[in-house]
């Protein structure tokens, strides 16, 4: 798949190839794709338009790692940090803070929590005003994921989460993310709601959906979005999705100019994907 440069973004890309600009390095960030079933949807935000990067995509609820998500205070259960690392390909301390991240901005951006009492239990309910009031402080920064756990008697599970893909900002772009992509599903009790912010527009849809939104130009999808709802939509089912093997590689598109034209080129390789047949491999890469 190649996707035009115009304009700005295309004369930055001749700049970066050309080596007049030095790409900015990646951040450190976590997406979490939130699915219910029945029929199996996923939960999708629309940044406003005024957001610096991808303003006006629908993306699945996440962002960057806050240096404090690294935080051995961060009550844990499930799957440790070291344990991670092997999923994720990365040392403890990063894999620690991009799992912390992944539920911290889950609750953040979709006021989900993946947390409960103890290793056996979930959070039923956060819909109240004072969870409100610490999902804002969380986003304000004035609260930190630790600290909050704490205060409840909460501990993160890790084991909601399924690690899915490994995606990186092409290097031309002037904000850059290295982003894991996790799997989860809604709670049993819980409820998203439309928590405002970054996004201008909350809905629950189904990846086909999704996909047809994005055909008929009714629905930008980033290609890293519009790749994981591609990968989803081959399953009916939450269970089918958690059961699905993953041999996660990273994709990074790169811009190359072709016929005098700067376009982004996303590749295809090996992401070694077990469909609901259990034998369906597709094939992946970078965005």
């Amino acid at each position: 798949m190649r996707i035009p440069l115009p304009g700005e973004l295309g004369e930055r890309a001749r700049d970066v190839l050309a080596g007049r600009v030095a790409p900015v390095r990646a951040r450190d960030a976590a997406t979490v794709v939130l699915l219910r079933d029945a029929p199996l949807e996923a939960y999708l935000l629309r940044r406003t338009a005024t957001m610096a990067f991808a303003a006006g995509a629908y993306v699945f609820p996440g962002g960057s790692v806050d240096p404090r998500d690294s935080d051995h205070a961060v009550a844990w259960a499930g799957p440790a940090p070291a344990e991670w690392g092997e999923i994720l390909r990365a040392d403890e301390a990063v894999s620690r803070g991009l799992v912390c991240a992944a539920v911290r901005e889950t609750f953040e951006e979709s006021g989900v929590l993946l947390a409960g009492p103890d290793a056996a239990t979930v959070v039923a309910d956060t819909t109240g005003d004072d969870w409100e009031a610490d999902r804002l402080a969380l986003i304000g920064r004035t609260l930190s994921f630790a600290e909050f756990l704490d205060r409840r008697g909460l501990v993160l599970r890790s084991d909601l989460l399924k690690a899915w893909a490994h995606w990186i900002t092409p290097e031309i772009e002037p904000r850059r993310y290295d982003t894991r992509f996790f799997v989860a599903a809604l709670p049993p009790g819980q409820r998203t709601r439309d928590v405002g912010g970054e996004a201008d527009k909350v809905a629950w849809l189904s990846p086909r959906s999704a996909l047809a939104g994005a055909a008929a130009g009714e629905v930008f999808l980033l290609p890293p979005t519009h790749r994981t709802l591609q990968e989803i939509s081959a399953f009916d089912a939450i269970d089918g999705v958690f059961a699905a093997e993953r041999n996660i590689s990273t994709v990074q598109p790169a811009a190359v100019e072709v016929d005098g034209q700067v376009v982004l080129d996303v590749s295809e390789v090996s992401a070694g994907i077990d469909g609901p047949e259990g034998s369906a491999d597709e094939k992946e890469t970078r965005p």
